[in-house]
């Protein structure tokens, strides 16, 4: 007899099943239904989970063992890109458009993707967490045109990334190397990715036993954190001197 997901109650601050109890097929799925609220919400990313579904269907909660993760010391960018930002006068900063950016990372196209898995409601939920300073964006500008972005949550010193975008090739990965060298001097050690893709991988991301990865979130989401907008904290971040960090970390 196959097992099904956990029902939800209506309570947004009822507990989630163990993550244990996830099936193996489909992976890490684990809950069906609640709601978008920013308590249920937050109370996932404590766990380990995250919210996952497509336009029609009921609110899916996920927790895949393996985790796709990012050390925040081992983005890996090429030495052809590093020779691009050198020259490219891109500019990185947070939270100036989030919603610009959680729009463009909807819209973008996905190979074998129709629609998006970023639907109104789920633009809807993060931008009441970006409101509350939970949520928060990378942008990559080329003088006034945002060239590139990322978004995701931040528990404590935990950041989970949701999605990320490129509106001129490198866009996306420029954002995660920013957003990946302002966790490092904050003293942030991890990036949650949540599942494999080829990308991913290409950039530096590594998988994570799930029992790992949640005694890692336990621990990084109790210390004190950034609940707030970050564009002061972050600042401005020159895409020339983000290429030389990279180069100084990690020649090649």
């Amino acid at each position: 007899m196959r097992t099904l997901p956990t029902l939800l109650p209506a309570d947004p601050e009822a507990a989630f099943p163990p993550v244990e109890a996830a099936l193996r097929e489909p992976d890490g799925l684990l809950a069906i239904g609640g709601d978008l609220s920013p308590t249920r919400l937050l109370n996932a990313y404590r766990r380990g989970i995250f919210p996952w579904y497509s336009q029609g269907q009921p609110i899916l909660w996920w927790s895949p063992d393996p985790r796709m993760v990012f050390d925040t010391g081992t983005v890996r960018l090429s030495r052809r890109f590093r020779r691009a930002l050198r020259g490219s006068g891109w500019a990185l900063r947070a939270d100036t458009a989030f919603d610009r950016v959680i729009r463009a990372c909807a819209d973008a196209p996905r190979a074998g993707q129709h629609g998006t898995w970023i639907t109104p409601a789920m633009q809807a939920a993060y931008r009441a967490l970006h409101r509350l300073g939970h949520a928060h964006s990378v942008e990559v500008f080329d003088g006034e045109d945002l060239v590139g972005g990322i978004y995701g949550v931040a528990v404590g010193r935990m950041f989970f990334g949701e999605s990320m975008f490129s509106a001129v090739s490198g866009g996306s990965r420029a954002a995660l190397a920013g957003l990946a060298a302002r966790m490092r001097d904050w003293g942030w050690p991890l990036i949650d990715a949540q599942v494999e893709n080829p990308h991913l991988l290409r950039l530096g991301a590594r998988h994570c036993p799930r029992p790992e990865f949640l005694a890692a979130v336990a621990e990084l989401t109790a210390l004190p954190g950034r609940a707030e907008n970050w564009t002061a904290a972050f600042g401005t971040l020159a895409a020339a001197d983000l290429a030389a960090s990279a180069a100084a970390r990690r020649p090649a």
